[in-house]
């Protein structure tokens, strides 16, 4: 069972693995494009935790119940969609790294990215993100013992070089606390993702983050009743918060935990090069900062890196 798993990830077959007439090339570009819609939702996270948790000069909600109050509505929505379902309790033997993912995707990503953003521009931190491909491939290749070929190493330390160097460019020269917090929720979100793609390869993908939002709903509802505001605050916040909780905190891990499982956990990690400067277009309307022709050139180069690295070899 462990080297069917295992298969699963390396090769992207998954489910598919009985069904001959289905191309490898088909099943990885499925995984890939389940890989991007995930990466989509997520993109939305930055500027939409920027509205809810505000700045130091103009604070709203504070990022302890911002991370809690999102993974707790998404806790809810996980015990409807279950019972719906009538899912069966996760084998024991995934537990463990299901409680890693939580540790890491429910509590450590949300709260190290909640924090930052009190000090960084959603713009400024969505280049930071670039980091997480390669910290997701590494997290990966250790884990599930992959050996990813010289080529695609290269192309996704270019990749990354590119979005620290923007990083840097932005940042005037100087990595602040906000940016420290920030690589935090990045190492956080690698391993909550592996974890992930572990118990996906054993359960439907769709169960793995309901099961694991459900298992922390008592304590991010305690949290969440223990920071739960006194002051009134802008609706635009409140609504930042339950967006937070159904899209990223939720219906996005449907697609992304998928897409590891069957297009291959190091390649479909590449897709989310795309997520910093999608996530840069998305701040300009939902929290209203500007895009620059710096940032363009960037997404550019990046999206030509990305498309690089999917072609080389993964064994």
């Amino acid at each position: 069972m462990h080297l069917q798993w295992e298969q699963a990830i390396v090769n992207g077959v998954g489910e598919y693995s009985m069904k001959p007439e289905v191309s490898a090339n088909a099943v990885e570009n499925r995984g890939m494009l389940l890989g991007l819609i995930g990466v989509i939702i997520f993109a939305t996270t930055l500027p939409v935790t920027r509205v809810a948790v505000g700045d130091v000069t103009d604070p709203q909600l504070s990022p302890a119940f911002v991370t809690a109050g999102r993974a707790a509505l998404a806790g809810l929505c996980s015990i409807v969609y279950l019972l719906a379902v009538r899912a069966p309790a996760p084998p024991r033997k995934i537990w463990g790294c299901m409680a890693a993912s939580a540790a890491a995707t429910v509590v450590g990503f949300p709260l190290f990215l909640a924090l930052a953003l009190r000090e960084v521009h959603a713009a400024h931190a969505a280049v930071v993100t670039g980091v997480l491909p390669l910290a997701t491939a590494v997290c990966g290749s250790l884990y599930f013992r992959q050996r990813p070929s010289a080529r695609f190493w290269a192309y996704a330390t270019a990749g990354c070089a590119l979005v620290v160097a923007f990083a840097i460019y932005k940042g005037g020269g100087t990595l602040t606390m906000g940016y420290w917090l920030l690589l935090a929720a990045m190492l956080s979100a690698a391993i909550g993702y592996i974890g992930g793609a572990r118990a996906a390869a054993e359960i439907p993908a769709s169960q793995v983050i309901c099961w694991i939002l459900v298992a922390s709903l008592i304590p991010t509802l305690a949290v969440t009743l223990m920071f739960w505001p006194d002051s009134q605050l802008s609706w635009q916040s409140w609504s930042a918060v339950a967006f937070l909780g159904i899209f990223p905190m939720w219906l996005g891990f449907f697609a992304w935990y998928r897409g590891l499982v069957i297009g291959g956990a190091v390649r479909v990690s590449q897709v989310q090069l795309l997520q910093p400067f999608m996530a840069l277009l998305l701040a300009v309307p939902i929290a209203g900062e500007r895009l620059d022709s710096i940032t363009i050139a960037f997404s550019v180069a990046v999206i030509a890196v990305v498309y690089l690295g999917k072609k080389a070899p993964v064994n």
